[in-house]
């Protein structure tokens, strides 16, 4: 096998900074503008003064932390070998304490292998994210990770990843196409992320999902200019209204971020790249180092 070669420049902070247009790799579009934002959003000014006036309207829950979904350790993290990734990503966040959660892409490889490696550890569920298929090969997939699965969702943001789009015949959902598919996941929540855009709101209005994920991929697709920590706080309580249960992600890297993030009334984060800077420098100790720093009361 041949040696991984890792994209993660190691930076200091994981600010979006040293890794400008790598894409593939850690980075994001617009040179990385949204990713920066994402990452400095939760410690401007006016963002913490908002988060305090909203704390005021309602009791602050205990945030939990999961894994974001992430696929692509070849193309995106430098593992040589795809399916290790999922194994080694999977099982480091499980044993550090994160929530788990897994996404698909092509081949279907990705998904196939993230579902296996939830399975493999004992009692062990994710929340699992598809693409936005037509919708047969949505519910395919949902059939697929169900074992598995202790959500099922659309990530319906990744619409927006043009060669993706092209490749797999990605379609902008509409209200009535989400509704049917949320009667697909029975017993299970249904969620959808990818929620950053006017129009998004609007969706998800008429959906009602059981949770809703605030997210712009990272800073991954264009989507839209900002962060996820503005947008969360212009539309926090409209959307508390269209859901069960708001979740974030999006540019958080410490316990202070988390805080802020609830006052807002996020029940869960989502920790991304900082997941993979830490298994491939240190591994399953610096995941779990990572999960003890974000977890800390701010």
């Amino acid at each position: 096998m041949d040696a991984n070669t890792y994209k993660c420049h190691f930076c200091p902070v994981c600010d979006g900074r040293g890794c400008i247009a790598e894409l593939p790799g850690m980075g994001g579009v617009y040179d990385n503008a949204n990713f920066c934002d994402n990452c400095d959003g939760w410690k401007l000014p006016a963002l913490q003064e908002a988060a305090q006036a909203a704390a005021g309207e309602h009791e602050t829950r205990t945030v939990k932390i999961r894994l974001a979904p992430m696929t692509g350790g070849v193309e995106n993290a430098g593992y040589a070998d795809e399916e290790r990734f999922y194994y080694d990503l999977i099982s480091a966040a499980h044993d550090a304490g994160f929530l788990l959660s897994i996404g698909d892409g092509t081949p279907d490889i990705k998904l196939k292998t993230g579902i296996q490696a939830v399975q493999q550890l004992a009692g062990a569920r994710a929340a699992v994210f598809v693409k936005p298929y037509p919708d047969s090969t949505v519910i395919e997939r949902f059939e697929w990770a169900r074992p598995a699965a202790s959500h099922l969702g659309i990530d319906i943001d990744s619409y927006n990843i043009v060669t993706m789009r092209n490749l797999a015949r990605l379609e902008r959902k509409t209200a009535a196409q989400l509704k049917a598919l949320r009667s697909r996941c029975r017993d299970v929540p249904f969620i959808i992320k990818g929620v950053f855009t006017e129009a998004d709101m609007e969706l998800m209005s008429q959906v009602l999902p059981d949770v809703i994920v605030v997210s712009n991929h990272g800073g991954r697709v264009e989507n839209g200019r900002g962060s996820t920590a503005a947008y969360l706080a212009r539309h926090y309580a409209q959307l508390a209204g269209c859901c069960g249960e708001l979740w974030v992600d999006g540019g958080l890297r410490s316990s202070a971020d988390i805080h802020t993030a609830a006052c807002f009334g996020v029940s869960q984060v989502m920790i991304g790249r900082p997941v993979i800077t830490a298994l491939c420098r240190g591994g399953v100790h610096e995941v779990r180092a990572l999960y003890d720093t974000l977890s800390q009361k701010a």
